[in-house]
C-alpha cells in the first residue's frame, strides 16, 4: 500500500507512532502542508502565526528535512490550503493511504474531515502522538473527562504508573522510498525575517532532544525546578520544552521517560515531581479540547458563564504594544513581541490585567498569543486563557493577579522591567475611549 505522510504537529522521528504506521507502506511520501491563510488576519485582528512562530516552524522543517534523507526520505514542502494539496498529491502519486498525527482544534478537524469527502476511496487514518495517552489508556472514557485539572491529575495518578513506556515508539532508522518527487513550492512561501533581538530557541527534534539532555542531566536544572519555575527571565530557570513540545519536535513521552530516567539515576523529589505535574497540565488541556471542540473558542466558555465584555480598540492595542499603565504588564509583553516567549508566571500576569484591569474580551489576548508564541499550542493556549478569564476548568471562577505584589515578589529591584522597557512613556489609561467601541452582545 502505497502511503502519504501528512506531518503536522509531530515534526520528528524519535517516538512517532504515525510514522512508524506510515512506514508499514512500498512507497511513501512525506509531506509538509504551509497554509497562506497562517498569514492572513484573523477575525479578531490577528494573523495565526507571526514572524517568530514561522521562523521557528522553518527552522524545524528543515531539521526535519535533513534528518530525513539518511533514513531513505525527502520532505515535500507545500504551499497552499491543505484539503487541496492532499487530495492533489493523493491522486498524483496515486497513493492509497493518508496518514496523520491527531490533532485538537476545530479547523483542523474541519480539514481533516474535508479531506476525507474529496477521497472517498483513500484509506485515511490518525494517530496520537501529541499525547501521554491514547484515547484508549485514559484512564476515562473521554466523554466523562473531568471539569477540573485535580480530579483528573487524581485519576492518572491513581494507577501509581508514571511511566509511558508501553506506549514510547522507537526511533526510525530506515523509511520506505518516496513515489518519485517534483519539485515542490515552497518558494511561495514567506520570507523568514530575521529578529533584532535573536533569542535562544533554534528549531529542530535535535535542538529539542538536546534541550532535554541539557535541563535535566547537564545542568540539573529540574532537582530545583519547583523553586525556579515563576522566574520571569532567566534561561535555565524552568525547561523552555514548551516550543519543541508544541510543534512535536519534541515528544512528550520522551520527556516523560527521561523524568523517569532522572528520578532513578539522580534523584526523585519534589522539583522532578513537578515537572511531570506539569506536562499533566498540558494532557489534561490536549483532551479538553477534543472533548469540548467549538467550545474552547467561545466567549462563555466550557462552562457558558455570560461575562460582560467591550472591545476598546485602545487598550488592546496598548496591551500588545507594551503601553499601558502597568510596567510589568508591558514589560512582558515588549518581551514577547521582540522574541517570540514569555514565561509562565508573565503569562498569568497579562491575562489576568488583560480581562480584570484591561476589561477586555479574553478571546483577543489569546489571539494575540496565537500571533506571537513560538510555542503556541491551541489546547493548551485556549484553555490557559479560559482558566484565566474564569469559564473554563478553573473551579473558583474567575482570577485576577494583584500586579503590584507579584512585582515586589517577581521583580523586585526592576530588572525584568527595566530589561524589557517595561515603563511607558504616554501609556494609554483606562479612561482612553474612541468612537470604534462597542459592546459585545
Amino acid at each position: 500500500m502505497n502511503t502519504l505522510y501528512w506531518f503536522t504537529r509531530d515534526l520528528r522521528l524519535h517516538d512517532n507512532a504515525a510514522l512508524l504506521a506510515a512506514a508499514k507502506s512500498d512507497l511513501l511520501l512525506c509531506v509538509f502542508v504551509v497554509d497562506p491563510r497562517w498569514f492572513q488576519p484573523g477575525p479578531r485582528q490577528c494573523l495565526t502565526m507571526g514572524d517568530h512562530r514561522w521562523r521557528f516552524l522553518w527552522q524545524s522543517l528543515m531539521s526535519l528535512e535533513r534528518s530525513l534523507r539518511p533514513v531513505g526520505q525527502r520532505l515535500h514542502i507545500a504551499f497552499g490550503h491543505p484539503e487541496e494539496v492532499i487530495p492533489e498529491l493523493v491522486h498524483r502519486h496515486r497513493l492509497a493511504r493518508v496518514v496523520r498525527s491527531r490533532l485538537p482544534g476545530t479547523r483542523e478537524a474541519k480539514q481533516w474531515l474535508a479531506i476525507k469527502e474529496r477521497l472517498p476511496d483513500t484509506l485515511c487514518q490518525q494517530f496520537e502522538t501529541l499525547s501521554l495517552f491514547t484515547q484508549s489508556t485514559l484512564p476515562m472514557p473521554l466523554d466523562d473527562l473531568p471539569d477540573t485539572f485535580s480530579q483528573f491529575r487524581k485519576l492518572v495518578e491513581k494507577t501509581g504508573d508514571r511511566s509511558c513506556e508501553r506506549l514510547r515508539i522507537r526511533t526510525h532508522s530506515a523509511l520506505p522510498p518516496p513515489p518519485g518527487f517534483p519539485e515542490d513550492n515552497r518558494g511561495d512561501c514567506p520570507p523568514i525575517s530575521e529578529p533584532q533581538h535573536p533569542g535562544r530557541f533554534a528549531g529542530g527534534e535535535q535542538a529539542g532532544l538536546a534541550q532535554l539532555e541539557r535541563f535535566l542531566f547537564n545542568t540539573h536544572g529540574i532537582a530545583s525546578y519547583k523553586e525556579t519555575r515563576n522566574e520571569l527571565d532567566r534561561w535555565d530557570s524552568s525547561s523552555k520544552f514548551s516550543p519543541w513540545l508544541a510543534n512535536g519536535s519534541l515528544s512528550v513521552r520522551e520527556v516523560a521517560e527521561t523524568i523517569g530516567d532522572y528520578e532513578r539515576e539522580q534523584t526523585s523529589n519534589e522539583s522532578t515531581y513537578w515537572l511531570w505535574f506539569e506536562l499533566l497540565w498540558r494532557e489534561y488541556f490536549y483532551w479538553y479540547a477534543l472533548k469540548h471542540g467549538a467550545a474552547l473558542f467561545r466567549r462563555d466558555g466550557v462552562q457558558r458563564k455570560q461575562r460582560p465584555a467591550t472591545f476598546y480598540p485602545q487598550r488592546f492595542k496598548a496591551w500588545c504594544q507594551g503601553n499601558t499603565e502597568y510596567p510589568l504588564v508591558n514589560a512582558a509583553m515588549n518581551q514577547l513581541r521582540e522574541t517570540g516567549y514569555m514565561s509562565n508566571r508573565a503569562r498569568q500576569l497579562v491575562a489576568s490585567s488583560f480581562i480584570n484591569e484591561l476589561e477586555l474580551d479574553w478571546r483577543y489576548g489569546a489571539a494575540w498569543f496565537e500571533q506571537q508564541l513560538i510555542d503556541y499550542d491551541v489546547a493548551s493556549n485556549y484553555g490557559n486563557w479560559q482558566y484565566l478569564a474564569g469559564v473554563g476548568a478553573d473551579p473558583r471562577g474567575l482570577r485576577q493577579f494583584n500586579l503590584d505584589k507579584q512585582a515586589a515578589q517577581y521583580d523586585p529591584q526592576g530588572t525584568f522591567v527595566d530589561r524589557w522597557g517595561g515603563h511607558a512613556e504616554q501609556p494609554v489609561g483606562l479612561h482612553s475611549v474612541d468612537a470604534a467601541d462597542w459592546p459585545i452582545s
